[in-house]
């Protein structure tokens, strides 16, 4: 009965997902951004078809995790604006459960979002590396799918919501490259305060997920992917999804409905 629950409250986000039109809209965007990759390869100097197989992956990847986190803050909004959880609540149906609920619906939107994607890379690349590609961004937007219900449950506005996420996201991709930045200056020093910076740093890049290795252009364009690279992935998925799944309850359940 609980499992019931939870799946018609995931079955019922999904289809409000198609009846919104977002899967046209990530075709639409595939299908530009594959012609994009065509009119890029054409001015390419060198190794054109690597520049187009990367180029290609990048943009998906950036348009799904903005998709994604956008479409699952404004559902939410607009649910709350309509009283709809207010209504689902008023039943017999513990808080987690919408929660799970609405968790799952998303997570297998963004998983179909990933799949759809990566048939297009299919063009560029063999098989197996487009199927560990897949497997890591759908990790990445699982996790900005329950960072997306966190930001909204905290701030209650799109606009902020958004950003946090957005911030989050780039903070994650980049960690890497400002630890190696403040880890070699330009300018050598020994100094107070480039030790704060390298320690704070550090300190994001600790608890920060590290997006660098998640869903790597590289795998695509020479083929270094390999399945070892999954368990890593996998477990830090699997964290940040409890801590942050734990950190939108607590949020739900404090909230006065």
């Amino acid at each position: 009965m609980r499992d019931s629950k939870i799946s018609t409250i995931a079955f019922y986000t999904f289809l409000e997902a198609t009846r919104n039109r977002l899967l046209w809209l990530v075709v639409a965007f595939v299908v530009i951004g594959f012609g994009l990759s065509q009119f890029v390869s054409e001015i390419a100097i060198t190794e054109s078809a690597t520049f187009q197989s990367s180029f290609l992956a990048a943009m998906l990847r950036f348009f799904t995790v903005f998709t994604i986190a956008l479409f699952v803050i404004t559902s939410m909004v607009r649910e709350f604006d309509d009283k709809g959880l207010e209504l689902v609540l008023s039943l017999p149906i513990p808080r987690y459960h919408y929660f799970l609920g609405k968790l799952l619906g998303f997570s297998l939107l963004a998983v179909m979002t990933a799949i759809f994607c990566g048939l297009v890379l299919l063009v560029h690349a063999p098989p197996g590396q487009v199927a560990l590609w897949v497997f890591s961004l759908s990790c990445e937007l699982l996790i900005i799918t329950a960072l997306s219900l966190l930001c909204l449950f905290t701030f209650n506005q799109v606009t902020l919501a958004l950003s946090a996420v957005m911030a989050f996201y780039l903070l994650s991709r980049s960690i890497e490259a400002m630890q190696l930045m403040a880890r070699n200056p330009i300018v050598s020093s020994d100094t107070w305060s480039q030790r704060i910076i390298e320690q704070f740093i550090d300190g994001m890049a600790f608890l920060l997920p590290d997006f660098a290795r998640f869903t790597s252009s590289e795998w695509l364009v020479y083929h270094t992917g390999g399945w070892q690279e999954v368990a890593p992935i996998a477990a830090q998925t699997l964290v940040y999804l409890a801590l942050l799944a734990g950190a939108a309850l607590f949020d739900l359940y404090r909230k006065n409905l």
